[in-house]
């Protein structure tokens, strides 16, 4: 008999290549041909590392035994019992699920019904965060997730700037992607720890909205850096009204907001195939940021009786860095189909990322939930819209809604994990004046196709769409479960609303 340590070397490290990750930390142990084999054997970790994990798209700044042994400490903390015991490791939970994410695959095949490629690395960090322990510990640590288990009073309120484990939370959170809507997801899910009343504080509060934040989900200290907070506030508002509605039984919004980890990754968009494709022109070609196609928007919105008294009317308004009581007096949700296009190409202004162009598009909006809306149906002539990175990196959208030719509404917003993710944008919308008292609130949009319409006009759009959803119906394999993603938060839809695809409006 021959022993594996009598083979050549090459068989042997071909064969230790398929153990798993964490093996590799005893195998050295087991005798001197073994660790002689594997200490500082860079191929073997390579190897091991990609039949685990995604090939990361630029293999030159991979460390292969270093991410593969950070990869194999994550699950070790993630496995612990208690969240008291793992709740200190956020700040290397939240680097290595970023690199994870940033190495994850862009060239596999779509999943069936989305909008993006299968990829290891996420289907990992999927398994890692369906433990409810690991998303009290990691993704509900934020300033509102801590105020809404009044962990803080009113003298614990402090206006320095945001806290770091406050943002890494509510960062991790927003690539999640499932909002989390109550307050301690390992435990019994009340009315009372719903998230939504509080994240409706933040979002719809004008104090956050200010110069320095440029009326967007930015610090508010004209550095134009992501207030990771702000944007975890403006998915919580969505999800829950998205999810009251019934619109995530479906998979054109179902697979956006109810799959944890969907393309939250650079690059990770890649379009549902159309019956005639089309070549794209120059202009898209030189497009970083894929913006030319169909996009499905949600805007959210209190009735501005609401909205003002809210801000205005109470007698004993807060000091500026308390943050107003939670609330819950209703929102109204609009579905907007936007057909947009690349117009211009820009070298990047002093105050952007430099790495990418600014591309500018115009296009046009229709709501889908009724036949005419002066505040959704509007005309995005010229220079309507702008994508550019933030000095951070970070991918920031501008858009205008353009009425009679007069711009109207303004957002500002930035995309969920990067350039050309699948994961679309979450901001906020406001009036393009900066009228000081309203109205604001969040949005988002997410890319649905690459279509385009020659001709435009309403019917143009909806004959587009149509096929894009009976496509996503086509694909999907599993029926909805309501709560599947582990966040049924105890309420039915929405009374007297469904979604009537055949003429896409609302039902009364």
């Amino acid at each position: 008999m021959v022993f594996l340590t009598e083979l050549p070397p090459e068989i042997v490290q071909h064969v230790l290549g398929y153990v798993d990750p964490p093996d590799l930390a005893w195998i050295p142990r087991i005798c001197k041909s073994f660790y002689h084999s594997t200490k500082g054997n860079t191929s073997l970790f390579r190897a091991v590392y990609l039949n685990h994990f995604d090939k990361p798209p630029n293999n030159s700044g991979v460390d292969w035994e270093q991410d593969l042994k950070n990869a194999v400490r994550l699950q070790v903390i993630c496995r612990r019992d208690r969240i008291q015991d793992k709740k200190n490791d956020l700040p290397f939970v939240y680097d290595i699920v970023k690199t994870l994410l940033r190495n994850a695959a862009t060239d596999t095949e779509r999943v069936r019904s989305t909008t993006h490629p299968s990829s290891l690395n996420a289907d990992l960090l999927n398994l890692i965060f369906k433990n409810e322990t690991n998303q009290s510990a990691f993704l509900c640590r934020s300033f509102i997730y801590e105020r809404a288990r009044k962990e803080f009073s009113s003298d614990n309120y402090s206006d320095s700037p945001p806290r770091e484990d406050h943002q890494m939370s509510a960062h991790l959170h927003c690539l999640y992607g499932v909002p989390m809507l109550h307050a301690q997801p390992e435990s019994h899910r009340t009315r009372h720890s719903k998230m939504s009343p509080y994240a409706c504080s933040k979002v719809y509060d004008l104090r956050q909205y200010t110069e320095n934040t440029k009326w967007g989900p930015f610090m508010d200290d004209d550095t134009d850096r992501v207030d990771w907070e702000k944007v975890e506030a403006i998915m919580l508002v969505i999800g829950s009204n998205l999810r009251k509605l019934g619109l995530t039984k479906f998979p054109v919004c179902k697979n956006f907001w109810e799959t944890p980890f969907a393309g939250t990754w650079p690059q990770s968009y890649k379009p549902i195939p159309i019956a005639i494709p089309r070549e794209p022109d120059l202009l898209e070609l030189q497009d970083p940021y894929g913006v030319t196609g169909t996009w499905l928007r949600v805007v959210c919105f209190l009735d501005y009786t609401d909205f003002f008294a809210y801000n205005f009317t109470s007698e004993d308004q807060p000091p500026a860095h308390i943050p107003r009581p939670a609330i819950d007096v209703g929102e109204a949700t609009r579905l907007i189909l936007m057909k947009i296009r690349v117009t211009k190409i820009d070298p990047p202004g002093p105050e952007d990322g430099q790495e990418l162009p600014v591309v500018h598009f115009d296009g046009i909006s229709r709501s889908l939930d009724d036949s005419f809306d002066e505040n959704a149906n509007s005309d995005l002539r010229g220079m309507r819209g702008s994508v550019r990175l933030t000095r951070e990196g970070e991918v920031r959208w501008t858009t205008f809604s353009v009425f009679s030719g007069v711009e109207r509404w303004r957002s500002e917003s930035v995309q969920i994990g990067g350039v050309k993710s699948a994961k679309g944008v979450l901001g906020n919308w406001f009036d393009k004046t900066y009228d000081p008292r309203g109205p604001a609130g969040p949005t988002a949009f997410w890319k649905v196709s690459d279509r385009v319409t020659e001709s435009g006009g309403y019917r143009a759009l909806m004959q587009d769409f149509l096929p894009l959803i009976q496509d996503q119906f086509d694909e999907a394999t599993d029926e909805y479960e309501p709560g599947q993603s582990g966040e049924d938060d105890g309420e039915e839809d929405e009374p007297g609303f469904e979604l009537e695809i055949t003429s896409i409006s609302w039902v009364t």
